[in-house]
Parts: C-alpha cells; sequence; structure tokens
C-alpha cells in the first residue's frame, strides 16, 4: 500500500523539518536583530548624558597701535605746478607731524598718483575746465603713541586752512585707525576664564537636575571680538582706542 504523507507528517526523509528549522534560524535573526540594535542605542542614550554650557570672559584693552592715512589731492592744467605744490603740501604735513613729536621713521610718503581727465577717450575737453590733471598722494603715519594720535587728530583743522584738500574717495581723506596687537598675550588667561565660567553654569544646571559635573567630554574655544568699549550704533571698533576683547567657549560635561 502506497504510504500517504502530508504537511505535518514525521516520516523520515520529509522537507517539513528542514522548512521548520529554517523558520526557526529566521525567527531567532530577527530578534536579535532586534536586540542589539536597541541595546546600543539604549548605550548610546546613557553615554550622551551630558550637558552642553557657554562660558563667557571679557576684558577692556587699549589699543597699542595707531595707522593714520592722510591722502591729499590737488588739481590744475600745468603738470609741474601741480606736482610742485603738492611736494611743499606733503612737507607741510610732515612739518605737522614732526611738531606733535611723531619721528621720520614713523611717516612714510607714498608715491603721487596722476590722473590726466584728457587720456580717458569718453572725457570732453570742456568739462574738465581748469582741472585737467588730478594728483594724489599719501602721507602715512604708523607709531605706538595712540594718544598723541588722538591729540594730533584734534588739530589737524589747521592742515585744511593752509589750502590742503583731502581726498573723499573711498578709503581716502584723513583716516586713523587705532588697533590692538597683542591679542595673542592675553588669550590663555582670558580662555581659562571662559572656560571657569562655562564650568559654573554647568554646576548650575546640575544642581538643578540633582546630578553631577563630571570630566569635559568636549569643547570648542570659540572666536575673539574685538569690540568698541562702549556698545553703540555706528561706532567703528577702528576708530576707539578703548576697546573690549571677548570670546565665548562652548564645553560639554559629562553628568554623573
Amino acid at each position: 500500500m502506497e504510504e500517504i504523507r502530508n504537511d505535518g507528517c514525521g516520516v523520515s526523509g520529509c522537507p517539513c523539518g528542514a522548512k521548520l528549522a529554517r523558520a526557526l534560524i529566521l525567527a531567532a535573526g530577527l530578534v536579535l536583530g532586534g536586540f542589539f540594535p536597541g541595546y546600543y542605542y539604549y548605550q548610546a542614550k546613557m553615554n550622551a548624558n551630558s550637558v552642553t554650557v557657554k562660558g563667557l570672559a571679557e576684558t577692556e584693552v587699549k589699543a597699542d597701535l595707531a595707522i593714520w592715512s592722510l591722502q591729499f589731492v590737488a588739481t590744475g592744467n600745468d603738470l609741474a605746478e601741480i606736482q610742485s605744490r603738492m611736494e611743499k603740501q606733503a612737507q607741510m604735513i610732515v612739518d605737522f607731524l614732526n611738531r606733535h613729536k611723531f619721528a621720520k621713521d614713523e611717516i612714510t610718503l607714498g608715491p603721487i598718483i596722476t590722473n590726466d581727465l584728457l587720456a580717458n577717450p569718453y572725457q570732453n575737453a570742456a568739462e574738465t575746465g581748469n582741472r585737467r590733471f588730478i594728483l594724489t598722494q599719501t602721507v602715512e603715519l604708523q607709531t605706538e603713541k595712540v594718544d598723541a594720535v588722538a591729540a594730533a587728530l584734534s588739530a589737524a583743522n589747521e592742515l585744511i586752512a593752509k589750502g590742503i584738500v583731502f581726498s573723499q574717495d573711498y578709503g581716502g581723506g584723513s583716516r586713523a585707525s587705532f588697533l590692538f596687537t597683542r591679542l595673542n598675550e592675553i588669550k590663555p588667561q582670558m580662555l581659562e576664564e571662559a572656560t571657569r565660567n562655562a564650568r559654573k553654569a554647568a554646576f548650575e544646571f546640575a544642581k538643578s537636575s540633582g546630578s553631577r559635573v563630571g570630566k569635559i567630554r568636549r569643547a570648542s574655544q570659540g572666536v575673539f571680538s574685538v569690540l568698541p568699549k562702549v556698545d553703540a550704533a555706528n561706532i567703528n571698533e577702528s576708530s576707539q582706542i578703548e576697546k573690549k576683547v571677548r570670546v565665548v567657549s562652548t564645553v560639554e560635561y559629562w553628568l554623573q
């Protein structure tokens, strides 16, 4: 008699046992595949038990370098006459700076730049009038005597009274910049203060959350900014002698 088999048979050689084994292996794989990622995700969340805080440090500084550019201009139709006039005016500016106790090696005379309006093919000769040539020159002062520069700036009107015309072009005229160049000297103590203030903020957070502050996980020192001493609109930092330096450090601490 022929043996009758069905899907639930236990006859030797039946493929049902192999199917069952494969199903069990697949199920176990799915269980383990779900368990391990979940486990590591849980561990990562636990390891991320930290707080990120910012610490601010500010200090007041004084500019230690002044750069004063005095760009003046003369116009006319006689090039030789204009050049002679420019040389006399440059000497007037140098004499003015000498009277304010600035040394010769602190003063630099730039070259005379000549602009011939008739060299422009689109320039109408009739429009030039009596100013075909425009000559420009710059006298630059670079000194550490920042207070003396501030005093000389307030007296510079006497140069205008002598007929010197300062250029109104972009970057021209009489412009003084006061710079602070010793930033690297104050960086270490400012970073120390910023980190200390960040840790205080972390302690306040930990106190409210019932935690304890652990070691630093990561830190970023931030950017040092040199700003005017007084915050106000339309104040350019480089035009002020008194300044303040600011840095904000971002620190992440472990919480225990």
